[in-house]
């Protein structure tokens, strides 16, 4: 309504206008003529205007008509030289008409109008059509807004629905969506990404319940096992020893075991973050291939560092995550690796890109298993009775989310690839994405 009456005034007012400026310049044009020649226009005005549609006159000081074709003076007091508006009989109708009029010096009055029946016909209309119009837009406007109102409420009863279920143990469930790039859309994509990672989340808890249900039930029981033998068959002091020393290094394994968990915890945490310098990753990476150097020629294994970074790999993060991180894919790659085999560990720095790569010649990750040995516990088949507790790959994978690096497992043609990856040109590379990613491991 507001809209419908600021284009009525602006129209109105522009009508209005219009027909001022041009009394105006009327009243101009005959003050300034001399007496008789303003006689003569007024005579000539009134034989092109038979119908007086636009009377013009001269009134003497007592008001009495001395030229022109309107017949009597308006009002007795006239404004002068302002815009004013009167009504004239017209075959018994009262025509409106907007005039002007002016004082000469010598005390006449020269008085223009026009007739203005159809300015206030227009506007009648406009103001009708309005009304109309604004009744319409009212009535589709309450229309619209049942029908989105009811749209809303459905909306809302599908997702009440859909959240009812899924408190009540329906985790696979998820909040319906129309597709739209709607406000209750975004909200509801929102949830459902939030709910992918609790279903995520709630499947790794289980998993890891699982898997130290599964990887520590064989040592407790070793342990157990063995300290009951030495209580019932052990018959000399070196006998305890040897079952004490064996229940020693199962007690240990469990203890490491639970360590690594601890760790992982640790690591996801994020605490460690706020500890970052920047460091030389080639650097690094040389500290390890010199660690682990003898442990691969001791197994028979070529073990290679091409640092082709130009000693540019630098990056912020944690050394010492770093360096285990890195030392348990070296450890993987060399256990894996059989005699007479070939490990290459690789610092790159290449475009937008810089990281490590740490290939060998094993078996390999199958690709339908290269995200499940992110998982903790998680063990491939072939390296059931490989010493380990599938923990160092979930470690590795919690370090790379910390340092928002990317872990990328590819088969090396033959034997495994793993490639841990950053972005140039960023002191904490990727690591919304990393945090966002949800990458969650064990080991092989």
């Amino acid at each position: 309504m507001t809209l419908f009456g600021f284009l009525y005034w602006q129209t109105a007012g522009y009508l209005k206008s219009g027909t001022d400026e041009w009394l105006a310049r009327e009243i101009r044009s005959l003050v300034t003529a001399s007496p008789s020649q303003l006689i003569e226009h007024l005579q000539e005005h009134a034989a092109h205007d038979p119908e007086a549609n636009r009377p013009f006159a001269l009134f003497d000081a007592a008001g009495n008509k001395v030229e022109g074709n309107l017949a009597n003076l308006p009002t007795s007091s006239l404004p002068a030289d302002r815009p004013f508006e009167f009504s004239l009989n017209r075959g018994g109708d009262a025509v409106p008409f907007r005039g002007l009029a002016r004082r000469l010096p010598s005390g006449d009055m020269v008085v223009v109008s026009q007739n203005v029946r159809e300015m206030h016909e227009f506007r009648e209309l406009l103001v009708g059509a309005m009304a109309w119009g604004g009744l319409l837009v009212l009535i589709m406007g309450l229309a619209g807004a049942a029908s989105i109102g009811a749209g809303s409420v459905r909306r809302i009863d599908e997702v009440t629905g859909a959240i009812e279920r899924i408190v009540k143990g329906n985790l696979a469930g998820r909040l319906p969506t129309h597709g739209t790039a709607g406000d209750l859309d975004r909200l509801v994509d929102v949830v459902n990404g939030m709910l992918d990672d609790i279903e995520r989340l709630m499947h790794e808890v289980k998993g890891v319940s699982d898997g130290i249900a599964h990887d520590l039930r064989t040592p407790l029981t070793r342990l157990l096992a063995g300290l009951e033998r030495a209580g019932r068959r052990a018959a000399s002091v070196e006998e305890y020893a040897v079952a004490v020393d064996e229940a020693i290094v199962e007690t240990k394994a469990v203890l490491s075991t639970f360590g690594a968990m601890l760790r992982i915890s640790e690591v996801e945490d994020g605490a460690r973050r706020t500890g970052f310098t920047t460091l030389d990753l080639a650097a690094l990476v040389a500290d390890v291939t010199e660690f682990y150097e003898p442990l691969a020629e001791s197994k028979g294994v070529s073990f290679s560092l091409k640092d082709e970074s130009a000693g540019s790999a630098k990056m912020a993060g944690d050394p010492s995550l770093l360096f285990e991180a890195i030392g348990n894919l070296v450890d993987n790659a060399i256990k894996f690796t059989p005699s007479g085999g070939r490990i290459t560990v690789r610092v790159f720095n290449e475009n937008k890109h810089f990281g490590i790569i740490v290939a060998d010649t094993g078996p390999g990750i199958p690709a339908e298993e290269r995200e499940a040995v992110l998982r903790r516990f998680y063990r491939a088949e072939r390296s059931r009775h490989t010493p380990g507790s599938g923990l160092g790959l979930s470690l590795v994978a919690a370090v790379a989310r910390l340092h928002g690096l990317d872990l990328i497992i590819e088969d090396a043609k033959p034997g495994c690839s793993v490639t841990l990856r950053g972005e140039n040109n960023s002191t904490w590379p990727h690591l919304a994405a990393a945090e966002r990613s949800g990458i969650s491991g064990g080991g092989r």
